[in-house]
């Protein structure tokens, strides 16, 4: 690709921009930064050219791969907080990577508007729920365990791995639903990271290997070179984000959490039109 050094120079201020902000919401929402990478991935590669067929499904396997590192740096710090509810994070253990893998297998048949429909409408419900999160929504009664739990480990899985996220935008919801404090939802949701993310990766490697359009730097669905300037930077500010989560009150965090992900929805809503 024949691009002048201006227009190199503004994508990777682009990239690591999003890194940033990535890194930080990894930790303050023990999400990994997907709902961000993967709209600045789509416009990016945009930018460059890359083919619209393959575009969503580059961006959606760039991001999972970025989560890896900071999954497993964010539930790291959580971790040592004594935060995390490894109870239920070992009861994912074997659903949530099912999911994923069944995902993988989706993505690979799946058209990239199907893909921005599914990202635009996830995001939106939770939004919604999360801004507007009165009591009466809270069931009562602690998280049920098995099959229920294994059943939403799977969703949980599935659709994080279609969305290019690492879970935490559904872990949050499903936890809070319960009542368990946001905080610990946060800090579970990081867990459940690493367990879409390894697995999630590898899956679009596999799904887009010899598919046609990929720019330079890629290995079936994911771009390393983007990998490569994002990640140093979000496992850089990623402990920003984890001190922000427990500075702040649960309500904050659930509006914070709700407007972000609206703004995301309505971005990926717009590019269907």
């Amino acid at each position: 690709m024949d691009i002048p050094l201006s227009e190199i120079a503004t994508f990777v201020a682009a990239i690591s921009g999003a890194a940033v902000v990535a890194g930080i919401l990894a930790g303050l929402f023990g999400i990994g930064g997907g709902a961000v990478l993967v709209p600045v991935f789509y416009q990016i590669f945009g930018l460059l050219d890359v083919d619209e067929a393959v575009r969503m499904h580059l961006s959606v396997g760039t991001s999972l791969a970025i989560i890896v590192p900071t999954s497993l740096r964010s539930w790291r710090a959580h971790y040592t907080r004594g935060a995390v509810d490894m109870s239920l994070l070992r009861s994912f253990v074997i659903s949530v990577p099912i999911g994923v893998v069944i995902a993988s297998i989706t993505a690979a048949h799946l058209s990239s508007a199907g893909l921005r429909v599914i990202f635009a409408a996830v995001l939106g419900l939770l939004g919604l729920k999360l801004m507007f999160n009165h009591r009466q929504w809270h069931i009562k009664g602690d998280i049920p365990g098995n099959p229920i739990r294994g059943m939403v480990g799977f969703l949980i899985g599935y659709l994080s791995t279609l969305l290019g996220i690492g879970g935490g935008i559904l872990n949050n919801s499903f936890m809070t639903l319960f009542g368990r404090p946001i905080h610990q939802a946060v800090a579970t949701s990081s867990g459940v990271g690493v367990l879409i993310s390894i697995p999630g990766f590898l899956g679009y490697i596999w799904a887009g290997w010899g598919a046609p359009g990929l720019p330079i730097g890629s290995t079936g669905f994911v771009n390393w070179i983007a990998v490569a300037l994002v990640i140093p930077i979000t496992l850089l500010v990623t402990p920003l984000g984890v001190r922000m989560a427990h500075a702040l009150q649960r309500r904050h965090l659930e509006i914070g959490f709700g407007a972000f992900a609206l703004f995301v929805s309505a971005r990926f809503a717009w590019s269907l039109l």
